[in-house]
């Protein structure tokens, strides 16, 4: 992989979104620089020029780009791009049926696991997404655990890689620990920004000594965090901070990140506040799948962005700000409507949309030095072309990247203080033997997904709620709907 990065580089003459302390509010620096030195940011001038740079710096001309903290992605399953289109009109039962649980095992090989993660974690440094949690369901062996792992290492991007612990038959949880125990421990001597987490989701099903394994493990090795699917509601899958907090698991050291967390409550609202704990909102994977999400605008405040399956939709924290914000100024709005009064008042701001997709992911992996431009902090950056047709005309940097920026729009993209992405380009070596190498598993995975019978849905979900099917729109004056199949063959 080539990132070959002088130990100095100065981002010189562009508008820099920087973060104060003191306020805790965005502060914006107009044709100013930056200064990276090593893996930090060692200085932000409101000059473009300054004076007594380290020797030998490297002078990236910014002039009329904007300069963004890398964004934070706090929920993802990096491993699945294979299955990309597939689902674009499934449900949450249909995708469970036919592309997780008992099927990926099936068909997926370590070799699957590795290229699809790779494949995947560099779809998201080319969208700026510098920092993932990857909950990465797919640790169904050694193989395929020490797969998603070396994919991403060998990403470059900062991923909390958590490895699920499985009830799988013939790789029981104790099996799963010792793996996970002996990968800790090399990882801990690498100078990679990949890190190992955890995630687990037996908390109601799963036997009682193997909850307790985890979390005698998440004690034992001071695990950074710990991720767990929480829908709640009619979606069972009650992993919420309520059935939690007897574990001793919200009081640690630990972060601990509630994925959906649909049913979130005002007592798990006020533990979350309690523990400083914090939820992953993923709006397009909750509006996709129809898991909703009644309450997470109540509690902002504990509270990321993540994406989710983004085999299914968006790759980018830029579109899942953006619905976010607009769902969440759609809803209070809505409340003043039913009462027949006119709202004077925009209820969400861009800054506040910015903050979730960046500083407030940092601070749910208890991380308060990435997500954010200050001194100090990470050089995890983004530069947007502030000249793309799309962003001309803008004057507020945070309205321009939240509201108009697109993948497009990126030019550079730094993780840990190396160059990811340069001139819109990726700095992988021999990106098209990967992309090559992926197609191939791709073809393999898609065709084999295909072969599979449609499921029925009787009786159930996960033993909670009957099923329903919700009313489908007619978008033709034809005879038809307009609904139409996939085009998958």
């Amino acid at each position: 992989m080539s990132t070959t990065t002088s130990a100095s580089v100065l981002f010189s003459g562009g508008t820099i979104i920087s973060f104060e302390e003191e306020t805790e509010s965005l502060k914006v620096v107009r044709d100013g620089a930056l200064l990276v030195t090593g893996d930090r940011i060692a200085g932000i001038y409101d000059t473009a020029q300054p004076s007594d740079l380290p020797a030998g710096t490297e002078i990236v001309d910014c002039t009329h780009k904007i300069i963004s903290p890398g964004f934070i992605d706090t929920h993802r399953h990096g491993w699945q791009t294979a299955l990309k289109t597939l689902g674009a009109n499934s449900s949450m039962p249909d995708y469970m049926a036919r592309y997780a649980g008992a099927f990926p095992p099936t068909i997926y090989t370590a070799e699957d696991v590795y290229i699809g993660q790779l494949a995947g974690l560099l779809e998201a440094l080319n969208a700026g997404v510098t920092t993932m949690l990857d909950h990465a369901h797919h640790a169904w062996s050694v193989d395929h655990t020490e797969a998603g792992l070396r994919a991403s290492v060998e990403s470059g991007a900062r991923v909390y890689w958590s490895p699920a612990f499985i009830g799988m038959k013939d790789y029981p949880i104790s099996e799963q620990i010792a793996t996970f125990k002996r990968l800790a421990k090399e990882q801990s001597t690498s100078d990679s920004p990949t890190v190992l987490g955890a995630a687990y989701d037996g908390w109601n099903f799963l036997p009682r000594e193997d909850t307790e394994a985890v979390i005698a493990l998440t004690k034992e090795m001071n695990i950074p965090v710990l991720t767990t699917h929480y829908l709640g509601g009619p979606w069972s899958a009650d992993n919420s901070p309520e059935v939690l907090h007897p574990h001793g698991i919200l009081d640690t050291s630990t972060a601990v990140v509630f994925s959906h967390a649909m049913g979130i409550t005002p007592q798990g609202a006020n533990l979350l506040r309690s523990t400083n704990q914090f939820i992953s909102i993923t709006p397009e994977s909750e509006m996709q799948y129809g898991l909703s999400h009644p309450n997470s605008h109540q509690i902002q405040d504990q509270a990321s962005l993540g994406v989710d399956t983004f085999i299914t939709f968006s790759t980018d924290l830029l579109t899942q700000a953006r619905i976010w914000l607009q769902r969440t100024r759609s809803r209070l709005y809505d409340q003043v409507l039913e009462k027949w009064l006119i709202p004077t008042n925009n209820p969400m701001s861009v800054n506040q949309a910015f903050l979730l997709a960046t500083r407030q992911g940092g601070l749910a992996l208890r991380r308060p030095d990435i997500g954010v431009i200050r001194v100090g902090a990470k050089a995890d950056l983004v530069v947007f072309d502030g000249r793309s047709p799309g962003m001309l005309g803008w004057i507020d940097p945070v309205a321009a990247v939240i509201m108009h920026a697109n993948v497009g729009d990126i030019e550079h993209v730094m993780v840990d203080g190396k160059f990811r992405k340069r001139d819109r380009k990726l700095t992988v070596e021999n990106y098209g033997a990967v992309v090559d190498r992926f197609l191939a598993s791709a073809d393999k995975i898609r065709k084999a997904a295909l072969e599979r019978p449609d499921p029925l849905f009787e009786g159930r979900f996960w033993g909670g709620c009957e099923y329903g099917r919700a009313h489908e729109v007619n978008a033709s004056r034809g005879s038809g709907t307009g609904y139409g199949e996939q085009f998958l063959r």
